[in-house]
């Protein structure tokens, strides 16, 4: 083994999505991620806290994507936090539906990936609401508007992530979007 090779991270995160699509994510162990990476353990958990996070390291920069786009964005709560989610799609999610699909089936096929997907929902949400906050936007008012849109990108993913859909998730979000308002909006008002 080399005493140094470029992007371990990179490595390291490729070895254990291999792995967990070829045994699953538990029959795969650090010390297997790290063999097939051609590095060893303790480089591993320099890295990674542990074998999730090889999956789920990308959301600090979806997170650091949504919480900008909403700081940057002079429209309503609600419309600021579907904008974000869709820029969001523009820089993080474009040219990666094969991988996505994937990596959700490999989240899908365990309760702990699960509930790390769950905690890590959370914390982006956490942090779109603050950032609604941090603009002016009463404690209620920013709740309410990152949770709905946040379930707009839930909704909006799932279809994206669907086989045979072909739209892109910016395009999904947009639409979503507009059917939650139409659903929200005054019974006289839609017709």
């Amino acid at each position: 083994m080399a005493r140094w090779q470029p992007d371990a991270r990179g490595r390291l995160q490729a070895a254990a999505f291999e792995l967990f699509r070829e045994r699953g994510f538990d029959q795969t162990t650090v010390a297997d991620i790290a063999e097939r990476a051609g590095l060893d353990k303790r480089t591993f958990y320099r890295l990674f806290g542990d074998k999730r996070e090889a999956l789920f390291s990308g959301s600090g920069h979806l997170e650091e994507v949504l919480v900008k786009a909403v700081a940057e964005s002079d429209a309503g709560p609600f419309d600021a936090v579907v904008a974000a989610f869709g820029r969001a799609a523009e820089e993080v999610f474009v040219g990666r539906l094969e991988f996505v699909r994937a990596r959700q089936a490999i989240i899908e096929s365990s309760p702990e990936l699960r509930e790390r997907e769950l905690r890590k929902t959370d914390s982006l949400v956490a942090a779109v609401t603050a950032a609604l906050r941090a603009k002016g936007f009463a404690e209620t008012t920013a709740t309410l508007a990152t949770e709905s849109g946040a379930m707009v990108f839930r909704v909006a993913y799932a279809r994206w992530i669907a086989p045979g859909s072909d739209a892109s998730l910016s395009d999904l979000i947009a639409e979503v979007a507009a059917e939650l308002r139409a659903i929200t909006s005054p019974v006289g008002s839609h017709q």
